[in-house]
């Protein structure tokens, strides 16, 4: 059994007339995907894994992870699909949300060449560079990318296939219900496929190539099921020195039919971000990500760019707690970020700290 609890509290320097991080008009959901409240603390995530690998060919293996928290949780319960238009409205929390089954799944481990892991269940996505914290992984800053938070699907319900080929590649596959809805359920008669390929060309560097696609038209609708959806999403980590570190994303996705009489809508992204250990104690972590929501598809405000700028320094006091102090500036092309009076702005900073501890 493993343990994680991430802790934090977050300040909003416009001053939201609604105390939150989310964005005003157009906008049709919250901009920010799990610091969403201003001035507030909040225990962010609770986390209890039961896990028991299948290292070997023949193993049966299992994991489960159990959520509590007001801002991951809650975030995860929060993916729904609009019933009319298919659209994305990932948005504020509504109800007694905050505990979430993140992952539940079995694997075998199939003695087909050098083992072929099999996982039946519910497990986070393959898509995309950052990832929901956990004991045995946090991203390096505190808060996540619009890149992340609007770009790709989180979790997804099915059955995948991995095989490492030998040292250099791996490959997997993935049948899922749809994207939304956290995949625990789908919305229509068809399913979803994914795809990854991994490559080690330097001992140093890791290439992963992911694909994510699927019809997600609701039955019922002028829709149907004629709208495939498409996520591109290729990440890279470069060890450039036993200290220095980079890692790159860069995500596009579309979706045919993307509401009654529209056409196919479009949504791209790039981050990149720098981390240096300066000791054992001590790194400094840089990012910077920009979101183009061409269509308005995923944010509800057409022609749509945010940029965001963050730096986050992180202290390792003990050798299971982590604390972290972040600096973050939104910009847009759209006055979408709030004021004091309510009214929208072009840009928004906001501070957070933020405490972790894993076992």
């Amino acid at each position: 059994m493993h343990g994680f609890v991430s802790s934090s509290y977050s300040y909003n320097f416009n001053r939201p007339l609604t105390n939150t991080n989310c964005g005003v008009a157009p906008l049709t959901a919250c901009v920010r995907i799990f610091d969403q409240d201003d001035n507030s603390f909040k225990l962010d995530n609770t986390e209890l894994v039961f896990l028991k690998q299948a290292d070997d060919k023949g193993d049966i293996g299992f994991r489960f992870d159990l959520t509590f928290g007001f801002s991951l949780p809650e975030g995860a319960q929060r993916l729904r699909s609009s019933p009319t238009s298919g659209a994305n409205v990932r948005g504020l929390a509504t109800g007694d949300d905050d505990f979430d089954l993140q992952q539940s799944y079995v694997t075998w481990n199939a003695p087909v060449g050098s083992g072929l892991k099999i996982d039946f269940g519910k497990f986070v996505t393959h898509v995309g560079a950052e990832v929901f914290d956990g004991y045995d992984g946090w991203n390096t800053n505190f808060s996540r990318t619009f890149v992340f938070g609007w770009g790709i699907p989180f979790t997804h319900t099915g059955i995948r296939a991995s095989y490492d080929i030998n040292e250099k590649w791996s490959v997997m596959f993935m049948i899922a219900n749809n994207w939304e809805e956290a995949g625990t359920t789908d919305n229509n008669s068809e399913k979803s496929f994914g795809a990854q390929i991994g490559y080690l060309p330097f001992e140093n560097v890791s290439i992963l190539f992911n694909y994510m696609g699927g019809n997600q038209g609701t039955l019922g609708t002028d829709r149907g099921n004629d709208n495939w959806r498409n996520i591109f999403d290729t990440v890279i980590d470069i060890g450039i020195t036993n200290q220095l570190a980079l890692q790159l994303n860069a995500d596009y996705g579309s979706e045919q039919n993307s509401g009654p009489g529209a056409g196919t809508a479009t949504w791209w992204g790039v981050a990149g971000i720098v981390r240096y250990d300066f000791n054992k104690w001590f790194s400094l972590n840089v990012r910077s990500a920009w979101f183009r929501d061409q269509d308005g598809f995923r944010l509800g405000a057409v022609n749509n760019s945010l940029r965001e700028f963050t730096i986050t320094p992180e202290f390792r006091v003990l050798q299971n707690m982590i604390i972290r102090v972040e600096y973050r500036h939104d910009e847009s092309n759209l006055s979408v970020f709030e004021t004091q009076s309510g009214t929208g702005t072009r840009h928004q900073d906001t501070v957070a700290f933020n405490t972790l501890i894993h076992f």
